[in-house]
């Protein structure tokens, strides 16, 4: 039997962390397995389903990387066949037409809630005769559930689970308006797409015995079940905004890389022993689903902000260059007019968390810096760096080979020619290079500003620090 697992959304909103952490378990599951992965959008419902959230679904998987072998699909361009099985359950008196009113059934709903019951619709058209309705009278379609027995199956995260059927009422499979419902469009889904495995969160376990009945009565194959936990905020309240349930896009806007993202999901519920990081082949190699645990995972954004810096220092430069270049151009920085991208990823990833991070930080390599930081320049910026400043410009002016080393060596003279500390001589450079108080190694920076750019700058700090002195 060939493996066939699926990712299903409902186009109501942006692919979020959850739904990215199912796909990813469903298609891991699937290459595992060497089987295919199905893309599915199940947008029934047709007030809330948006086109902008198909985009923004698609959009997401492609960002992430969770290609799909077949797909996507769409439920609203299935209803013929919804529609066919339903009149077949019907001629086979496994559904039912229900023309109980809206008022009738809210009645009964408060009536069972006042006498501490469970809400469930009461089968009163299950077995009474409805012959004086007309055909066209306003009616739902509703499965006929089994009433003896249990429902049972063995879910590859919650384990061995038994539910009554006497617990089930008899499901709507097909609106007043003739539109089918979710838990029926499901099974003939996965029925008609072979899905063997059905990777989803623990929210429909409730529905999963709904929806074995359903498999039962259409003679169709019942799939295995694996209901992943929820995510919570590290403070255990439900996952909102504030924690990072936002789109996964916003997380390629906030200077992720997808492999850190992944990385991040992948073990938010599943382990592989101790390890901690893990390259695409080896999450196919490793992953199973019996491994994932049942408990709630917690998200934890400083662990997510370690794996991306992990990723920006040691993946092929080029790689990172290609996802950076997406922030210099949403900050408006031209790469064109400063070293090229791959050059600077050593350099700074080291010190940043964040590729829209690193793009702000090596701004000044690309545009000159509007002014400089004030407490910086106040601090180092004074009348005694003039002599420093004034030395170092002149022998990087005659540095034959413009390389870190030489640079440096210039620095080390410079400092050991004045009597100076290092302190003395980097920190007044590292201002009048860069604007700024903080940056990485001075000499590096420089190699990579260009000689006609470093030796401007030092020349607009020491016309700041003239002015510095005339206004004394």
């Amino acid at each position: 039997m060939k493996v066939k697992t699926r990712f299903a959304p409902s186009p109501t909103g942006y692919l979020h962390v959850g739904g990215a952490r199912t796909a990813l378990y469903s298609w891991l599951y699937a290459k595992h397995m060497q089987g295919d992965f199905v893309l599915r959008i199940e947008d029934t419902d047709l007030e809330r389903s948006t086109q902008p959230a198909i985009d923004a679904i698609l959009q997401g998987m492609e960002w992430l990387g969770l290609g799909w072998d077949e797909g996507p699909f769409y439920q609203t361009k299935r209803f013929d066949r919804y529609n066919q099985l339903i009149d077949q359950l019907i001629a086979e008196d496994k559904a039912y037409r229900c023309y109980c009113s809206k008022e009738r059934l809210e009645a009964l709903r408060e009536q069972q809630m006042a006498a501490g019951e469970k809400p469930r619709y009461d089968g009163h058209c299950r077995d009474n005769d409805c012959s004086e309705h007309s055909a066209d009278a306003p009616h739902v379609i509703r499965f006929r559930n089994p009433q003896q027995g249990s429902v049972i199956f063995d879910d590859h995260v919650r384990g061995h689970i038994e539910i009554a059927n006497s617990e089930l009422d008899d499901l709507i499979i097909r609106r007043t308006d003739g539109a089918p419902t979710y838990n029926f469009c499901v099974v003939v889904d996965d029925w008609d797409m072979e899905i063997t495995h059905v990777v989803r969160g623990e929210d429909h376990i409730n529905n999963t015995p709904r929806q074995i009945n359903i498999y039962k009565a259409l003679g169709a194959p019942v799939p295995e079940f694996a209901h992943v936990s929820m995510i919570l905020g590290d403070d255990g309240a439900k996952l909102s905004k504030r924690h990072g349930a936002v789109s996964v896009m916003q997380y390629r806007d906030d200077g992720f890389l997808p492999e850190a993202l992944l990385n991040y999901l992948v073990r938010l519920g599943w382990s592989s022993g101790d390890q901690e990081i893990f390259s695409i082949p080896e999450m196919i190699e490793k992953f199973s689903l019996d491994a994932i645990n049942k408990s709630a995972s917690a998200f934890n954004s400083d662990k997510l902000l370690w794996l991306n810096n992990h990723y920006m220092r040691t993946m092929d430069p080029a790689y990172v260059a290609d996802a950076l270049k997406w922030h210099f151009e949403d900050q408006k920085i031209d790469p064109s007019q400063g070293p090229a991208l791959e050059n600077i990823i050593g350099l700074y990833a080291e010190r940043c968390n964040t590729l829209k991070e690193l793009a702000a930080q090596s701004r000044y390599l690309y545009e000159e810096y509007e002014a400089f930081d004030a407490t910086a320049a106040k601090k180092h910026l004074r009348p005694v760096a003039r002599q420093p400043l004034e030395l170092i410009r002149s022998k990087l002016s005659e540095v034959a080979c413009w390389e870190t080393a030489n640079i440096h060596q210039v620095i080390q003279d410079t400092a050991s020619e004045l009597e100076l500390g290092m302190g003395k001589v980097g920190m007044p450079l590292r201002v009048a290079v860069t604007g700024a108080g903080q940056s990485p190694s001075i000499d590096a920076v420089i190699e990579l500003l260009g000689r006609e750019k470093a030796l401007s700058r030092i020349d607009r700090a020491l016309q700041f620090i003239t002015e510095r002195e005339a206004s004394a």
